[in-house]
């Protein structure tokens, strides 16, 4: 990552730094240039941006091209004097001066409170901790479930600290949810340079990446930091018993095979995620069909949709995905609807990176880490006010105040653009509940795929499997050859399938009901002694955001808690039961508030009796500043015994 902190990279060619200059976001680049130059006719009213509108990133700030080509020029000079060896006017902007610049590259003001995590986001102030990491000689033995994004980068970070540790992974190869889903036109629907790790940048080839090319970085992550050495693949967890006597966890490992064997260890951490353990549906009839039906997330290899009848069961993330990337292959393709969803229009979905774009990256100072933040602001917090259900607000439950109805009048006239020919799909496509009910979702095709011949919209659910097809809640028979259920994932069921008994031989599914978990952070949970959960309860991104950013928080936070136990000499931590409490409290008064618990609609957040389990009720920034240190005041510590 070039920043000032970097080596040099190699200079490019005064003219091939000219051609990619072109491609440069200009919000961006002004930033740049006032950081190498210090000069603020850069940040003067001439050349400052208009806000993005929507989720767009604002490549050209609002300024005309007249404007514009004075700020490349602007910034040719800089990063030509940058390369002759000047030193920058501004290595580190903070305070006062960093609001102003993030206002600036914004179009609009950003609070106060989001410089601390803004600082570090850019590389101005990395924050350390002020526990040192636990010692070699200490000899901790902590055991890593999964080796998805939480487990591989738990992984590096333990061997950094020096602990000694080994992560099981119940597939065969690394990656999680990323090498398990490979269905067609799978991807992620967070932009490309925010779904990475902040120290492991990667050239994307596309602004939302796609699955083979997510898999890839994470593969390629694995074997650039030498991780597969410490992962035993093809193993799955299914119990774990903590010893009070000593202070260990016991875990008991199923082959593929079936053989079990048992190891130990002072401490666990759980990657195992939220979204992989499919939820199928008990639909009657189904061993009797005759021809093919499946999960989304197991997408046989090799299976051939053309001329055959398909039927897709859901319209959610996954069926939006699939739809749009097989129209047209089979014969027909049914979709069964159960609500419908609020669908996003962004032009850059399918836009492929230039590699001009790339050597920005890798040779324009600043660049890179002020582009992520940019994104940063756009797709994490910025909508959050959005989502704060205020009382005296009433439009017939169609949105929550003022700001989210005016999302609802925009995002309406976006799908009545793309259904303008087609009044029985509007009909059917245009949701009653507020916006951001559920996870705003992209438009990658859905609706044009709708409105070809040969697809279907069924607003009824399906009641049962029969030999030749679905029969759906009204009656009516669909006939397919094909079914796949994209009926999503055990969301409120976490650490589900395996067995955690804890220090009073309770086990946590018992402690936390089969659909109502919850944990302090969503890492810790009492008389659980020294397991850290990563992607815990209520910390799932349900307004914006980067998974990774998240991710990698959490594990700083959890390598600095076994950090304390070395530097105490004690052996186990244990979250109190007050503390978790409060906490669990506060997060269901902070959900109470907000758009995911509106009587008009369901959604995978929440549990049979309404409470959001899955989602995090918090700003970005809320957690940042919640999981930035442990407080040892939250947790008992003892030698164990």
């Amino acid at each position: 990552m070039t920043d000032i902190l970097s080596p040099r990279p190699q200079v490019l060619d005064p003219a091939e730094l000219e051609s990619a200059l072109r491609l440069a976001n200009i919000p961006v680049l002004l930033a740049v240039t006032f950081q190498l130059t210090g000069d603020r006719i850069w940040l003067s009213d001439r050349y400052r941006p208009t806000r993005s509108a929507g989720m767009d990133e604002n490549l050209t700030g609002g300024l005309s091209e007249k404007t514009r080509d004075e700020v490349r020029r602007g910034a040719l000079a800089a990063v030509k004097a940058w390369n002759s060896g000047a030193p920058p006017a501004v290595p580190r902007p903070e305070g006062e001066l960093l609001l102003e610049l993030l206002a600036f590259v914004n179009g609009e003001d950003v609070p106060a409170e989001y410089e601390p995590m803004m600082a570090e986001l850019l590389g101005h102030r990395p924050v350390t901790s002020p526990v040192p990491p636990p010692r070699p000689d200490r000899r901790t033995k902590v055991l890593v479930i999964g080796a998805g994004v939480a487990g591989l980068l738990s992984s590096l970070r333990l061997r950094e600290a020096g602990v000694d540790h080994m992560v099981v992974e119940k597939n065969e190869r690394v990656g999680g949810g990323w090498w398990e889903n490979t269905y067609p036109g799978c991807g992620v629907d967070t932009p490309s340079h925010l779904y990475s790790f902040s120290f492991e940048p990667h050239p994307w080839s596309t602004f939302f990446g796609k699955r083979d090319e997510v898999q890839a970085y994470l593969e390629a992550f694995a074997d650039r930091h030498d991780l597969r050495r410490g992962i035993v693949f093809g193993t799955e967890v299914t119990d774990l018993e903590y010893t009070a006597a000593d202070g260990t966890w016991t875990a008991t490992l199923r082959a593929a095979d079936g053989t079990e064997t048992t190891t130990r260890a002072d401490a666990v951490i759980s990657a195992v995620g939220v979204l992989n353990r499919p939820k199928v549906p008990d639909l009657p009839g189904r061993d009797g069909f005759r021809g093919e039906a499946f999960h989304s997330a197991r997408w046989p290899a090799g299976i051939d949709l053309a001329g055959r009848r398909v039927a897709v069961v859901g319209s959610g993330a996954s069926a939006m995905q699939i739809v749009p990337a097989v129209a047209g292959t089979p014969a027909s393709l049914t979709v069964f609807q159960r609500s419908p969803q609020w669908i996003a229009h962004n032009a850059d979905y399918f836009r492929p990176v230039d590699p001009g774009v790339h050597r920005l990256m890798e040779h324009v100072p600043y660049y890179r880490r002020w582009y992520r933040a940019k994104l940063n602001w756009i797709f994490n917090d910025r909508v959050h006010p959005s989502l704060e259900i205020d009382p005296d607000w009433d439009t017939d439950g169609r949105s929550v105040n003022a700001v989210n109805d005016g999302h609802r009048r925009f995002y309406t006239r976006y799908v009545e653009r793309q259904l303008r020919d087609r009044p029985d799909l509007l009909a059917k496509c245009l949701p009653d509940y507020p916006p951001f009910g559920k996870r705003m979702l992209l438009d990658n095709g859905w609706y044009a795929a709708l409105c070809r011949e040969d697809v279907r919209l069924v607003t009824e659910g399906v009641r049962a499997f029969t030999p030749t097809g679905l029969v759906d809640t009204a009656g009516e028979h669909h006939e397919a050859d094909v079914v796949v259920l994209a009926t999503g994932f055990e969301s409120t069921r976490y650490l589900h399938p395996m067995r955690v008994r804890g220090r009073s031989g309770r086990l946590l599914g018992e402690v936390w009901g089969e659909h109502d978990a919850r944990a302090y952070l969503g890492m810790t949970v009492p008389d659980f002694p020294n397991l850290f959960l990563l992607s815990g309860p209520n910390t799932g991104l349900g307004h914006g955001g980067s998974f990774f950013t998240i991710v990698e928080w959490q594990v700083r936070y959890v390598v600095e808690a076994l950090g304390l136990l070395d530097a105490n000499g004690l052996r186990t931590m244990e979250c109190r039961a007050d503390v978790c409490a409060s906490y669990n409290e506060a997060v269901d008064a902070a959900h109470a508030k907000l758009v995911w618990v509106h009587p008009k609609m369901t959604n995978w957040y929440r549990n049979a009796a309404g409470r959001v389990v899955a989602a995090s009720p918090w700003r970005i920034v809320d957690y940042f500043t919640m999981t930035r240190h442990v407080d040892p005041a939250d947790f008992v510590w003892t030698n164990a015994g």
